[in-house]
């Protein structure tokens, strides 16, 4: 394969860049192709098959690594850099600007269609399954990676990804019908990575292509009209100079003689086996296989030695010694080995690890479920015409924006700021009633024999005494004994409890949960319904009025939980309060949450019914001296140096974080989370605390009440020594006891 000569003759289509050097095309040659009439390898050595099914010629192009350059069609300026010997690719930073035209940085197009029947493959099996589809007269679309259209995956649907010239293609079929056809089967033995490889259909297109292969010698069954010296026996050995082959090594079955042939290119005609990736990774899709796809063919002689997986350098050795480990099912040893785990899935080598296996069991294992894609795809063009937002949407998130609400992102959630006026949402709160979505919150359902058990340990509170249909404020506490979330535990039955956590702690105390049951080896179920279960709160002096007129005559008291429906939709109504008035807060299937929230604000529109937003609840909890876990707490934080001491119940035995707080009850407590008061409008939060010329601490939240007429502030302070009075925002504030707003409590329990 070096003879150059041909090129000019043949007709130039052009130049593309290999390794910064220029080499000439011809129209209608595939960069592989391209790069073999000019003496150049299109990867790092090992048999070329240039249908694909191999990662032997694989190499970065235009930027993106791991392209099968056989596949690819050679266009002028096109940029390839071959992979280094061993290793990673070395990828470039692509930064996208209007000049730029690398596939890493341009959009990825997708393109949709909708068939009676998608075949993929268009040779002989695939074509004649097209007529017999279209005499039926069904839509029928021919998918074929020779004609550019590359099917990467199957999923359910059924939906077929096909990676085109043009973008991404996802295909809506009614049928699937998988002809892919057969792939040459690769040797293995000593050498088998040598350059000057290659199968007999490859042979065959690189003559047709103009292609010298030299002085060429067939194993096998030789390819029809390539010139080569027939070789008879097996190859056991190919051996080389320079990293090219010079002469093959075979074996008589018979006798056992060895024939050394000398050699400039070795054509191998070794059989082949069903090209059936796609089929596999399909799993539960129907779909059917035709022609050559779906044929039982008979596998290679089991390998002796040599490597077994090009792309990932498993050699009989390995599978050997993962065997002796006891790895001796396909599935776990391919694992082990790292066999059949490269860019073609086992495209070259599953048959030989099949037949090296069925040689020790004396039975042929299965072929192994394959994963999309079948082949390397960008992140591009995997996530083409695919948004995720990393914040998530309530099921009332088209209601706030109808209601003309103003989102911003918190604790992981898109959530309205406000409704455009957050004084007037505060004053109805403060006098009249209001909805609040807190679908956002945490919602686990823990039930089983040894849930009390497990909550005791998992808590620092007292649970066993919580009676059915009651509920306690609790903190969940890491082993340092600090502040990790805060919730409720509510009691439904003996066995069965509801466990609420904040919005941003959510996910995160659910695995705290979790793991801590399965390491006590706890008889407990969780179910976690923060996504199933939507949440509305109705909090005001009039919100039981309302609730009257949604069905709820019967009301449960502070910290009661009861099973109703309102307004015809069931809800699990717990009587709670973040605001500091009356509230009680509505869980529901969240796919009724807008009824819900619709018929609410009817009922309650000659009452004067708005919703608030975030503004006016942090506000609304300011005035309460309420904490927000992550907000007003930091890593360290503790019940103590958060006022919350009465949460924790050190006469327990044992519960999470118990031993660190009775260690640190013996030492100074030198910061406290604390209230502060201030004339004027109030400070930003985050603001420094001055006292005496240096910062003695921070504001975590702050809030000019209307009903208070001033400047509410909690934050932190240094307690060596406590000042009395301090300096926010260059203004004198002073330490004030929490809550601000009826500290008594007495408006939550009306």
């Amino acid at each position: 394969m070096t003879d150059r000569s041909a090129t000019v003759a043949a007709g130039d289509g052009g130049r593309l860049v290999v390794d910064g050097r220029p080499v000439a095309f011809r129209p209608g040659d595939s960069v592989a192709v391209a790069m073999l009439r000019e003496g150049l390898v299109p990867g790092r050595g090992g048999t070329i098959c240039l249908a694909g099914d191999c990662g032997n010629c694989l190499a970065q192009v235009d930027g993106v690594a791991y392209v099968r350059t056989c596949q690819t069609a050679a266009r002028a300026g096109l940029s390839v850099v071959g992979h280094p010997s061993e290793g990673l690719p070395d990828l470039p930073v692509v930064r996208a600007t209007a000049a730029t035209s690398s596939p890493l940085a341009r959009e990825i197009e997708v393109a949709r269609r909708e068939v009676d029947v998608a075949i993929v493959g268009g040779g002989s099996a695939g074509l004649e399954a097209a007529e017999t589809a279209e005499r039926s007269g069904r839509t029928v679309l021919v998918l074929d990676a020779g004609a550019g259209d590359e099917v990467v995956a199957i999923y359910a649907g059924p939906m077929l990804v096909v990676r085109t010239r043009a973008g991404m293609l996802h295909v809506h079929a009614h049928e699937i019908v998988v002809a892919t056809g057969a792939a040459e089967i690769h040797p293995v033995a000593p050498g088998s990575g040598l350059r000057g490889l290659v199968t007999a259909r490859a042979a065959e297109r690189l003559q047709a292509a103009g292609v010298s292969l030299g002085a060429a010698v067939a194993v096998g069954t030789p390819p029809e009209g390539v010139a080569a010296t027939p070789a008879s026996g097996r190859p056991v050995r190919f051996e080389g100079k320079e990293g090219r082959v010079r002469a093959v090594v075979t074996v008589d079955a018979a006798s056992g003689a060895e024939t050394t042939t000398p050699a400039d290119t070795v054509v191998l005609g070794l059989g082949c086996a069903p090209r059936d990736l796609l089929a596999r990774m399909a799993g539960e899709v129907p779909l059917s296989v035709v022609g050559a796809a779906a044929e039982e063919a008979p596998l290679p002689p089991p390998p002796t030695e040599g490597v077994v997986c090009p792309c990932m350098g498993t050699t009989v050795a390995d599978l050997e010694a993962a065997w002796d480990k006891g790895f001796q099912e396909l599935e776990l040893l391919k694992r082990s080995s790292q066999a059949c785990l490269g860019t073609c899935q086992g495209g070259a080598c599953l048959s030989h690890v099949r037949s090296w296996i069925a040689a020790r069991t004396g039975e042929v294992p299965a072929p192994f479920t394959a994963r999309p894609a079948s082949r390397q795809i960008t992140l591009a063009e995997a996530a083409a015409d695919a948004y995720v937002d990393a914040f998530r949407r309530t099921p009332l998130h088209d209601e706030h924006l109808a209601l003309g609400a103003r989102m911003d992102r918190f604790g992981n959630w898109w959530r309205p700021w406000h409704y455009g006026d957050p004084i007037a949402e505060y004053w109805a709160v403060r006098e009249g009633v209001s909805l609040g979505d807190v679908s956002t919150l945490g919602k686990l359902v823990v039930s089983g024999p040894d849930v009390v058990e497990a909550l005791e340990r998992l808590y620092p509170c007292h649970v066993a005494d919580i009676k059915p249909g009651r509920s306690r404020y609790a903190l969940l506490l890491n082993e340092r004994g600090h502040v990790m979330d805060d919730g409720m535990i509510l009691r439904e039955s003996e066995t069965r409890f509801v466990l609420s956590f904040t919005s941003g702690g959510a996910a995160n105390a659910e695995m705290w949960v979790r793991d801590w049951i399965e390491t006590w080896g706890l008889r407990v179920h969780v179910l976690d319904r923060t996504m199933s279960l939507g949440a509305i709160n109705v909090t005001g002096p009039l919100a039981g009025e309302l609730l009257r007129r949604a069905g709820l005559a019967d009301q449960p008291r502070f910290l009661g939980h009861v099973h109703a429906d309102i307004a015809e939709v069931p809800s699990h109504v717990m009587r709670l309060s973040f605001t500091g008035e009356a509230a009680f807060e509505l869980h529901h299937p969240v796919d009724r949450s807008v009824e819900l929230w619709r018929a609410l604000m009817d009922l309650g529109a000659d009452l004067g019914i708005r919703p608030h937003g975030l503004q006016a609840l942090f506000g609304l909890r300011l005035e309460k001296g309420h904490v927000i876990v992550g907000m007003d707490t930091e890593l360290d934080t503790t019940p103590r140096r958060i006022g919350l001491d009465w949460a924790v119940r050190m006469e327990k035995p044992a519960f999470i974080g118990r031993a660190a707080l009775e260690r640190t009850a013996k030492l100074d407590d030198h910061r406290r989370w604390m209230g502060f008061t201030m004339d004027g409008v109030a400070p930003t939060e985050g603001s420094p605390i001055w006292a005496d010329g240096e910062i003695v601490g921070n504001v975590t939240g702050s809030w000019t009440s209307p009903l208070l007429g001033k400047a509410l502030v909690l934050g932190w302070q240094r307690r060596t020594p406590v000042r009395d009075r301090v300096e926010i925002d260059g203004r004198e504030a002073a330490v004030s006891p929490t809550p601000f707003y009826d500290p008594e409590g007495h408006r939550a329990r009306a």
